[in-house]
């Protein structure tokens, strides 16, 4: 059997000759510039942040509620959402691996055994050969320039961005769920007082009725009443339809069927709302798994240009072969051997410009995402600032609420008073009952905003994440 590769008695100074041009060319490769955006981080908040404790992982915990804390476990073990980021960081340790296999020998056995006969006419007899070979064939390229190791260190800077994803969409989920919680709970609150609302509406109706019948009401009174007990009504059908569509998208979210999820719960009215430390900016960038996926990202880029400026430099192969072969069928007694050692240096001369077109669309990629990491950089920063605005002015909202609420409820008994005395006209009634129905619907809203800022700092805060953390 001839040998898949054959070694002459030049091939070590051949051999030799290769290397030593490699690494003369090597002193081509220029080290790789990796800039990062350069941002003067405040050294503070311009929104008045509460001095307590610092937010933990299990945040939700906070607001005292069990039914949360059990749908939020619920959305983490059975969610598509988190189950699709979880494949893709399976997937990148997969490419890891790939990419690390690069850097060591392939090795192939190969073997084949037959028999052939010729006839090649009357004057002449037939004639029959038999062989049987096996080979070890062994290739390995040398990463002169970094190229497979850039490679890896690209696919490992990818792996730890998609594990930073993986928390990230946990993170988004977390929040998700409890909103929609909340939702469905201050739908409930509303639907509440809508129907005692309408309950008022109701009793002062009776109330005016009773007065057009002894002669001290109007006809048109009544009808004005009537209008105000049918709006109300009709107020209660839509809330109920939006308190169930929500109670489905939290199923969703929970990666249940719709139809099956049933909440507890009627009211966030006994609820916790917890209280944490922002911190300080500057500790913002290692807090969010957004911009360490980010940042990640960024190190991909850098090994993607590494890897294009490697491909326009020489690429040197060293393989080698050893085999048997004899002239019979299916055996190796007394075989004929074979050695065989190559080195190969190999560089592209034309190819249009594709390489160098290769390496400037990596570089500008890099570019690019630098660009976007500083951008993330300014929207978290953005996202924490309006997140504690908006958490300080719900707060005072609902307390200048309770405070309307209280006087609205205390304008309504005495205007239903005055009118049942015929010191005043039903207008005054009507308009108290529109100034308590608005502020009682308005309250629960605002109940809702202020959980929801609450929400939105954690989220804009990382959750309570750190890199390197558990």
């Amino acid at each position: 059997m001839h040998s898949f590769f054959s070694m002459k008695h030049s091939a070590p100074r051949g051999t030799a000759l290769a290397m030593a041009l490699a690494l003369a060319l090597a002193g081509c490769a220029t080290p790789i510039d990796s800039p990062r955006p350069r941002i003067e981080l405040p050294a503070q908040w311009n929104e008045a942040a509460p001095e307590s404790s610092a937010l933990q992982r299990d945040w939700w915990r906070g607001f005292q509620s069990d039914e949360l804390a059990q749908l939020i476990a619920a959305a983490q073990a059975d969610s598509p959402t988190l189950a699709i980021s979880a494949e893709r960081v399976q997937q990148a340790e997969l490419l890891v691996r790939n990419a690390g296999a690069t850097l060591f020998p392939s090795v192939g056995i190969g073997g084949g055994t037959g028999a052939q006969r010729s006839d090649p006419g009357r004057d002449a007899s037939a004639r029959t050969s038999r062989s049987t070979n096996v080979s070890l064939g062994v290739s390995y390229e040398v990463d002169l320039w970094g190229r497979l190791s850039a490679g890896v260190k690209g696919a490992e800077a990818s792996l730890a961005a998609s594990r930073h994803d993986l928390e990230s969409a946990r993170l988004s989920l977390t929040t998700g769920v409890a909103n929609a919680y909340f939702q469905v709970l201050a739908l409930r609150m509303r639907l509440v007082i809508a129907r005692e609302n309408l309950a008022i509406a109701e009793r002062v109706f009776t109330i005016v009725e009773a007065r057009y019948r002894n002669g001290a009401a109007s006809a048109l009174d009544v009808s004005r009443q009537r209008i105000t007990v049918l709006s109300q009504r009709a107020s209660i059908e839509p809330l109920e339809v939006q308190e169930r569509q929500t109670v489905t998208a939290l199923a969703v979210l929970l990666g249940r069927t719709p139809q099956t999820l049933q909440v507890a719960t009627r009211s966030f009215a006994d609820f916790t709302i917890p209280e944490v430390s922002a911190a300080l900016p500057s500790e913002l960038l290692v807090r969010r798994p957004d911009l360490a996926s980010a940042e990640a990202q960024l190190a991909a880029a850098d090994a993607d240009v590494a890897v294009a400026r490697a491909a326009l430099l020489p690429s040197v192969s060293l393989s080698g072969s050893v085999g048997a072969a004899t002239a019979s069928l299916l055996s190796l007694a007394n075989p004929a051997t074979s050695i065989g050692l190559t080195a190969s240096l190999a560089q592209t001369l034309f190819d249009g410009g594709r390489l160098r077109n290769n390496l400037a669309l990596s570089e500008s990629a890099r570019r690019q995402l630098v660009e976007s990491y500083r951008g993330a950089i300014y929207t978290a920063l953005k996202e924490v600032e309006d997140a504690l605005g908006n958490l300080t002015a719900s707060k005072g909202q609902e307390q200048a609420q309770l405070a309307i609420r209280d006087e609205a409820q205390r304008a309504l008994r005495l205007a239903e008073l005055r009118y049942r005395e015929g010191a005043d006209d039903i207008t005054t009634v009507l308009d108290a009952q529109r100034t308590l129905f608005s502020s009682l619907d308005q309250l629960a809203q605002l109940r809702l905003a202020r959980l929801t800022a609450a929400l939105d700092l954690f989220m804009a805060l990382g959750g309570g994440w750190t890199v390197g953390g558990a």
